[in-house]
C-alpha cells in the first residue's frame, strides 16, 4: 500500500514537473515570439507610463499577441523588467518582445535632424526653429532679448552667436536645448580659433573675429576664397578704406531689402552699411562657420584690395581700382 502510494506520489510530482517545465516553455516563447509587424512602426512611450500600461496598449494595437506574458514577468521576475523611458522608438518587423522591451528602456529614441545653414541671420534660425515637428517651442512668443535673458546671456546681441551645423532633437526636447547647444558650440570654437589667430591683424577681440567672420560667410560660399576675402578686408583696413560689402547694406535695411539694392540704399546711413560706415559693423551679420571664423583670424597675405562677383559663386579679385572697374563692368554692368 505504501508502495503504491509512493509511487502515486511520485507521478504526480513528475507530472507537475513536466506540466511546470512545459508551462515555463511556453511562457518564453510567449515573451520571444516575433512582433506582429509587417513594416517598422513608431511607438511612443508617454511620459510616467507604467510597464503593464504600455503593454497593454501594444496588445491592443496588435503588436504583441500576449501582453499576460510580460505582466507575469513583471510579477514573478522585476528585476528582468527594463524601467521604461519616454520618447518615440522605432519597432522593427522580426523584433521579438524581450528585444523590444529592451529598446523601450534604452536611450536609442527616434531623434530628428535639424540643420542651420551657415549663414543664416538669427531671424532665419528662429523661424526654422518654431516649425520644427515634434519639438517643444518654448520660445516661439519671446523676443529675441528673451532668449537671450532665458539663455544666461542678458543684454548680448544674438546675431552671430550661434554655431551653424546640424543637430539632432528628439520627442520632449525643446528649442532652448538646440539654441543652448548652439550658443556653446559658438562660443568654445570661438575660443579655440582666437587662440590660433596671426600676430598682425586689424581686428583686436574675438567678438570683432565673429564679426568679421560673418562679413566673409555672407561674402563667399566658395571655402577657396574666405581666406582672401579676409585679406582684402585686412588689407583695406590697414589703408583706411572702407570695406564696402554689400551684405552689411542688406543686413541694415532689415525687412526693407526685397532683393534689390539701390544707389541710394548705399549712400543710405544705417549702423552696418560699410559704404558709410568705418571699419567693421557693431555686430554680426550673420552666423558664420568654423572656416570663416578661421579665415577671419588667418587673412591670405597679397596685394588684392577689391573683389566682384562673376555671378557664379565666385569673385574676381583686383589689385586696382582700375582693374577692379574693368571687372564690374565685365561682370555686373555687361549682365
Amino acid at each position: 500500500m505504501v508502495k503504491r502510494l509512493l509511487t502515486a506520489f511520485l507521478v504526480v510530482v513528475v507530472v507537475g514537473a513536466a506540466a511546470a517545465a512545459g508551462g515555463y516553455a511556453y511562457w518564453q516563447s510567449r515573451l520571444e515570439a516575433p512582433l506582429a509587424l509587417d513594416e517598422p512602426m513608431l511607438y511612443q512611450v508617454p511620459s510616467g507610463a507604467g510597464f503593464n500600461h504600455v503593454v497593454g496598449h501594444l496588445e491592443a494595437q496588435g503588436v504583441l499577441d500576449d501582453a499576460w506574458a510580460f505582466q507575469l514577468l513583471a510579477r514573478v521576475e522585476p528585476k528582468g523588467v527594463p524601467r521604461l523611458r519616454s520618447g518615440e522608438y522605432r519597432l522593427l518587423p522580426g523584433m521579438n518582445g524581450l528585444e523590444m522591451m529592451a529598446l523601450l528602456g534604452s536611450d536609442d529614441v527616434v531623434s530628428y535632424p535639424l540643420t542651420i545653414p551657415e549663414g543664416w541671420t538669427f531671424k532665419q534660425m528662429r523661424e526654422l526653429l518654431n516649425t520644427a515637428p515634434k519639438l517643444d517651442h518654448r520660445t516661439a512668443d519671446m523676443s529675441d532679448a528673451e532668449v537671450m535673458t532665458l539663455l544666461d546671456r542678458e543684454g548680448t546681441f544674438p546675431e552671430g552667436w550661434f554655431f551653424p551645423d546640424t543637430y539632432r532633437y528628439h520627442l520632449g526636447m525643446s528649442d532652448v536645448d538646440i539654441l543652448r547647444q548652439s550658443l556653446h558650440r559658438m562660443e568654445r570654437i570661438l575660443e579655440d580659433v582666437w587662440a590660433e589667430r596671426d600676430d598682425d591683424l586689424t581686428i583686436d577681440s574675438p567678438y570683432e573675429a565673429l564679426i568679421m567672420a560673418s562679413l566673409i560667410e555672407r561674402e563667399t560660399g566658395a571655402p577657396e576664397e574666405r581666406r582672401e576675402i579676409a585679406g582684402v578686408f585686412k588689407r583695406r583696413m590697414e589703408q583706411g578704406m572702407r570695406l564696402q560689402t554689400d551684405p552689411t547694406i542688406i543686413y541694415g535695411m532689415g525687412e526693407r531689402y526685397e532683393g534689390r539694392i539701390t544707389r541710394a540704399d548705399i549712400r543710405e546711413a544705417t549702423p552696418y552699411n560699410t559704404y558709410v560706415i568705418d571699419g567693421i559693423p557693431p555686430t554680426p551679420i550673420a552666423l558664420p562657420g568654423r572656416a570663416a571664423l578661421e579665415a577671419a583670424v588667418n587673412p591670405l597675405p597679397g596685394e588684392t584690395l577689391y573683389f566682384v562677383s562673376r555671378g557664379d559663386g565666385t569673385h574676381h579679385f583686383s589689385r586696382t581700382l582700375r582693374e577692379h572697374n574693368n571687372a564690374v563692368n565685365r561682370y555686373i554692368r555687361n549682365r
